[in-house]
Formats: C-alpha cells, structure tokens, sequence
C-alpha cells in the first residue's frame, strides 16, 4: 500500500453491509500479515531449521539379523 486508499467493487451480486464490511476485513488482516510477513524477512535471513542439517542424511548403523534384533531396531545407535 502506498499511501493512497485502495477501492473494492462489487462486480456481481448484492452484498448486506454485514457482508461487505466482513470482505474488507478479510482483505485488511490478509494485507496486514502479507506486510509484517515482509517486514520480518526484511530484518535478514532466518536461522537454519534442524531438519534441514546435512547430518539428517547420513545412513546411520542398521541392526543386525539375530536373535536379540529386535531389541536394538528401534533404538538410535
């Protein structure tokens, strides 16, 4: 927004009042958080989430086949 008041047009329909101010307020809290959305990712680059760390990647040690197998196949090695 620059400043300037934006128009809406109702191009089909008869809209209530009620209505009609519900739209604008739908297209008001969208704008809004579209702004603080940019306004935040302006401030620089956010922190690297966890998951997206290389080392999640990284096969890590299978059980192997035996009789106490089971015991170790849900645990992380």
């Amino acid at each position: 927004m620059n400043g300037t008041p934006e128009r809406i047009r109702v191009v089909r329909g008869n809209p209530t009042p009620e209505e009609l101010a519900a739209a604008v307020a739908v297209v008001q809290a969208r704008a809004a958080a579209a702004a603080a959305e940019a306004a935040a990712t302006a401030d620089g680059p956010r922190p690297a989430s966890a998951w997206s760390h290389p080392a999640r990647t990284v096969p890590r040690r299978l059980p192997t086949p035996g009789p106490d197998a089971w015991r170790t196949s849900f645990w992380p090695s």
